[in-house]
């Protein structure tokens, strides 16, 4: 579908109009991430309901025995757990912006073997305390008195994950008595670890669930697919401002398609940009802004084609990518495409709905030689089949086909050092651990601060844990497939590098740049941990594929 320049007089009122005077808002939005107004009338977030509901399920592993989960109707605060019953769970935590927090580790001891063993595993858990002399002169910053590097002071993970081996394993009183203490302590109120907790005891549970993801005992989280268009891209809106999660991988692309336009001799060539990402139109608008900046001005004709996610299927709808799916009605196309007019720019966007990735050519995407082809694949392939067939190369091929004059690839970087990651419990692990930087980084991204746009960007988040598809294969697997099929590395221009270092000031100090010197990508890293990364290609002319 072909979007055309709207008429003079259309109105858009469903879609925020977060271009408006985008001229001058793009480069000074971060400079207060906290002046927005109120949400009114917007009751997709309801706070009664629980992580696990009153009903019991149940289901077997292995043998006949069912597990029965847990029946609390409310997690309460962790403090001195091990010392309450389950009558007296009657209060959710919860954090308050005017309240002080003085966070101490607390080691907690928790039974995780079975009746009649001795054996205690340690737990340690934050102890939310109120300072009593200090009342309202400091909030939470979400750090979770750990410095993200290691595993102490993670104490979700050290319950989500023994919990996954006692799935993998059939042991049925573990899991039974870890799932019971994950719900005392889950809350989609607390700080990373408590958050954590209650969106790992969901997709568990879902795990376990006989009935499939639509019959797990705990209430969906707020994702995009259920906002308000508006509402959604205020969102969006506001994770920009605040973290640099897509905001720097966006700001590398942009600048290496600048890269790639300059390396063009001929400056009459339209430009075809594939957008294969989650921007959701977000990443546009400072491109087209530095395309005006340009010597001898924009393309004749820049043209956009979005590749877009569809929502999976009721059998497959466990490989649904995170940050792919927008709200039903949102369409960024007529924003950007007035946003363009008033830069005079000549801009066309076509999507396209329901299209396999590994089938894109250029017929599909309509191509012609006298275009300058950029092809800008953002957080998409990992959720695509790594078994045979394998779609992720196909899909690569298909790329390498087109001959296009770059391919932008960024993805997330989770090292795997493991021979086989298709069980369950493996899977489970290393997608607690991408949730785990990325609660963690949005904690202290959002300073600790309740929001709606903070829920339903880690409710979106949340998906990776009932992701069945691969997670990540990290770095080097990506690297090695686009050699594979005949792409070469590039490496990134000075403008890329300098502006991704300048991007990253503007956050939290634990965010870093690294550029890999051996294949020039340059990697996002939270609290010295690899996040994502960023890599430029272009064909091959040695190699000859088909």
């Amino acid at each position: 579908m072909t979007t055309q320049e709207p008429e003079p007089n259309s109105t858009s009122d469903h879609i925020l109009d977060w271009l408006e005077d985008s001229v001058t808002f793009f480069p000074t939005f971060l400079d207060d991430p906290y002046h927005s107004n109120d949400i009114n009338g917007l009751q997709w977030w309801d706070e009664s309901h629980d992580l696990i509901h009153s009903n019991t399920t149940s289901t077997s592993l292995n043998n006949p025995t069912s597990i029965a989960l847990p029946t609390t109707t409310r997690p309460p605060n962790p403090t001195n757990l091990n010392h309450q019953s389950p009558s007296d769970s009657s209060k959710k935590r919860k954090v308050s912006d005017d309240q002080h927090i003085d966070q101490k580790n607390h080691v907690c001891p928790i039974s995780l073997a079975g009746q009649g063993d001795q054996l205690v595993d340690e737990v340690v858990v934050p102890v939310k305390r109120t300072n009593g002399n200090k009342k309202g002169t400091a909030k939470t910053t979400g750090n979770n008195c750990n410095n993200g590097n290691s595993k102490e002071g993670r104490w979700a993970e050290q319950l989500l994950n023994p919990c996954a081996l006692a799935i993998t394993g059939g042991n049925l009183t573990r899991v039974q008595h870890l799932l019971y203490v994950l719900h005392e302590l889950a809350s989609l109120t607390g700080d990373a670890n408590h958050r954590l907790a209650a969106h790992g005891l969901r997709a568990l549970t879902q795990h376990l669930s006989s009935s499939g993801p639509n019959g797990s005992a705990s209430a969906p989280p707020v994702t995009f697919a259920s906002t308000e268009p508006r509402f959604f891209q205020k969102s969006l809106l506001k994770f920009y401002e605040v973290s640099p999660w897509f905001a720097f991988p966006n700001n590398i692309a942009n600048s290496s398609i600048l890269q790639l336009i300059a390396e063009e001799s001929d400056r009459t060539r339209n430009l075809h940009i594939v957008d294969v990402g989650v921007s959701h139109g977000m990443q546009w608008p400072t491109l087209l802004e530095a395309l005006t900046r340009r010597p001898g001005g924009p393309p004749p004709l820049v043209k956009i084609t979005v590749v877009s996610a569809a929502a999976n299927t009721e059998n497959n709808q466990n490989r649904e990518t995170p940050f792919s799916i927008g709200p039903p009605g949102d369409n960024f196309s007529f924003s950007l495409l007035g946003f363009a007019k008033s830069m005079n720019i000549n801009l066309q966007i076509n999507r396209l709905d329901n299209q396999p990735l590994q089938n894109l050519n250029a017929q599909v995407i309509d191509t012609s030689n006298d275009e300058m082809l950029i092809v800008c694949v953002q957080f998409r392939l990992h959720n695509l089949n790594h078994n045979t067939p394998d779609e992720r190369t196909e899909f690569l091929k298909a790329l390498r086909n087109m001959e296009p004059k770059g391919v932008i690839l960024s993805e997330n970087n989770m090292e795997c050092s493991c021979n086989n990651c298709g069980d369950f419990a493996t899977g489970f692990s290393r997608q607690v651990e991408y949730l785990w930087r990325f609660l963690d980084s949005t904690s202290s991204a959002f300073k600790g601060r309740e929001s709606d746009e903070r829920r339903v960007m880690e409710g979106e988040a949340a998906k990776a844990l009932t992701n069945r598809g691969e997670m990540n294969e990290g770095k080097e697997k990506w690297c090695e497939r686009m050699r594979g099929v005949g792409f070469v590395g590039q490496v990134f221009g000075e403008d890329a590098i300098d502006g991704g270092r300048a991007l990253l000031r503007k956050y939290d100090s634990n965010w870093e740049m690294r550029v890999d010197e051996k294949d020039g990508c340059a990697g996002l890293w939270w609290k010295g941990q690899p996040v994502s990364f960023c890599s430029l290609w272009k064909t091959d002319v040695k190699v000859s594929y088909s």
